[in-house]
């Protein structure tokens, strides 16, 4: 038996029928791209996650802790060693007065939609983002400039060693786009929002005006990884987001392989069939350099790009040692 063998042997004892070796990344990802995961687990309570991080601290192969993959660019060499998703097996929720208690791995938008169903506000935001509440926290996502942070009370973390500890808001560190979760080792397994009382009505007409919205302006059939690009403030003041100077550099439609610079919104990149990490990675490049020809601005990714050996970053990072030159926009086609 192989040392991953070995490792899913081991992990399969502790949560039996939560353990897979070799799981394709592009049947999980919301881009369908990525190679095999040497180990694949889908924990069933949050005492399973904490026990793969108490393995994992005394094993030499790399831990990736992931929800939905919205925001991670998996690498076509696939990744070497285990993946822990934190999604559906962990989803559970529960309202009570003005809050709410969830497990990490529940889908935001039906979060938002639960909170509008019971009367409460302050998630509504959310309502588009396909990503799981853990994931978001760790970003502190949201949409209209907002963060999900604003509204978090409390989570239930593991450290690397399994054990479990709870954060309260100021130890989460939010700020736009990120949080000191990011920086840390943890994984996060449960969290409780503070929300206000609302109207049910008007709640529900602000979640369809959100939607109605992103289903103009986003595009919705084609596998993306949303955002690609982090909106700066100082850029926004004199250029605008990311999409205009994208747009405004005559990007949109470019490809590169099966990738895409979309059409319908020029800081996502979907794939339009059979599309490569290097592929994105490519575009990510080109853009970058075109934009700061154009502006003087250099645009970072909010996309994350994993590499085999575990090696986590901001995927501009990953375009830059894969093309210190970036690839030329006549040869991409």
């Amino acid at each position: 038996m192989n040392s991953a063998g070995q490792l899913a042997a081991l992990l399969s004892r502790e949560l039996p029928g939560q353990v897979h070796e070799h799981v394709r990344l592009a049947d999980v990802s919301r881009w369908r791209i990525g190679g095999p995961a040497a180990v694949f687990v889908e924990p069933t309570s949050s005492k399973a996650a904490a026990r793969v991080m108490a393995i994992m601290a005394e094993r030499p192969e790399p831990l990736f802790l992931m929800g939905d993959a919205s925001n991670t660019l998996f690498d076509d060499a696939g990744f070497s060693g285990v993946i822990m998703r934190i999604g559906r097996n962990l989803s559970s929720y529960r309202i009570t007065s003005n809050s709410i208690w969830a497990q990490a791995g529940i889908w935001v938008p039906r979060l938002a939609s639960a909170a509008g169903d019971a009367g409460l506000s302050g998630i509504e935001h959310t309502i588009g983002i396909p990503g799981t509440l853990g994931g978001l926290i760790v970003m502190n996502g949201g949409s209209q400039r907002k963060g999900i942070g604003l509204n978090v009370k409390e989570v239930l973390c593991a450290d690397e060693a399994g054990h479990m500890f709870r954060l309260d808001r100021e130890a989460c560190g939010f700020a736009y786009r990120t949080s000191s979760l990011q920086s840390r080792r943890v994984a996060i397994l449960e969290a409780t929002l503070e929300l206000e009382h609302g109207q049910r009505r008007s709640i529900r007409r602000e979640l369809l005006g959100i939607l109605r919205e992103r289903r103009g302006k986003f595009p919705q059939k084609l596998p993306n990884c949303g955002s690609t690009f982090l909106s700066d403030p100082e850029m926004y003041k004199h250029i605008g987001p990311p999409g205009r100077a994208i747009e405004e550099a005559g990007l949109k439609g470019l490809r590169k392989g099966g990738a895409c610079i979309s059409a319908l919104h020029a800081n996502f990149i979907i794939n339009e069939g059979g599309a490569t990490s290097d592929d994105v990675l490519g575009l990510i490049a080109l853009i970058r350099n075109e934009v700061f020809q154009r502006t003087g601005y250099l645009m970072n990714c909010e996309v994350r790009h994993l590499s085999p050996e575990g090696r986590l970053r901001p995927a501009h990072e990953a375009a830059i040692e894969r093309w210190p030159e970036p690839p030329l926009r006549i040869a991409d086609s």
